[in-house]
């Protein structure tokens, strides 16, 4: 199997993967990497599922001024350690044009749509390593019957733990610092709203 992977991946750099190294991957790397424990994680083929899920979070969100939403960018928690969330909110102060990687305590929010290749991550390694790390809230998206549901989770800072606050079926309400408000129904309002701008003529 070595032999098919290219010669910068395997064996790697000596002393092994560290986050900074990320930032200066060849130009046939994936598009999409994380680190977690030194090892570099390559995305598998998105769903349909994951990309509409990302999307409808990605414009459902509206945090106050000063967060904002991005997706799919990275978390520096440690020297081996730099895994990628589906979305993020963090602080506008720390969003630069240069900016490939967050510090955690410019983090507010982490996300992560799961899917089949990532369901032991998303569930039990990288919620330990945000609430190691003082990101105060995280949810995990599962899919169920076609639909997501949204898992909650706030940090209890005296331990750096998280406690589960909701399991949420076809609506997500709840407080993060803001009122979040989101339709988890098949349609998706803001997705097709989207998506029907796209398909205007006037917005071409």
């Amino acid at each position: 199997m070595t032999a098919d992977l290219p010669e910068w991946f395997y064996p790697g750099p000596p002393g092994g993967w560290t986050a900074d190294m990320l930032d200066h991957l060849p130009p046939d790397a994936p598009r999409h990497v994380e680190l977690i424990d030194g090892a570099l994680i390559f995305r598998s083929p998105q769903t349909a599922f994951h990309m509409f899920a990302l999307r409808l979070f990605e414009l459902s969100l509206r945090p106050p001024q000063e967060l904002m939403v991005v997706r799919e960018m990275t978390v520096t928690l440690g020297l081996r350690q730099r895994p990628a969330p589906d979305i993020l909110i963090v602080k506008r102060s720390a969003f630069g044009t240069k900016v490939t990687s967050f510090k955690p305590e410019d983090v507010h929010l982490a996300v992560e749509v799961v899917s089949d290749e990532s369901m032991e991550r998303d569930r039990t390694t990288k919620p330990l390593k945000y609430s190691g790390a003082g990101i105060r809230h995280f949810w995990r998206i599962e899919e169920e019957d076609g639909l997501p549901v949204v898992y909650t989770f706030e940090l209890e800072p005296a331990v750096k733990t998280y406690v589960p606050t909701g399991i949420h079926r076809k609506r997500l309400q709840t407080h993060i610092g803001f009122d979040v408000d989101i339709d988890l129904d098949l349609k998706w309002p803001p997705v097709q709203r989207q998506m029907a701008a796209q398909a205007s003529p006037h917005s071409r």
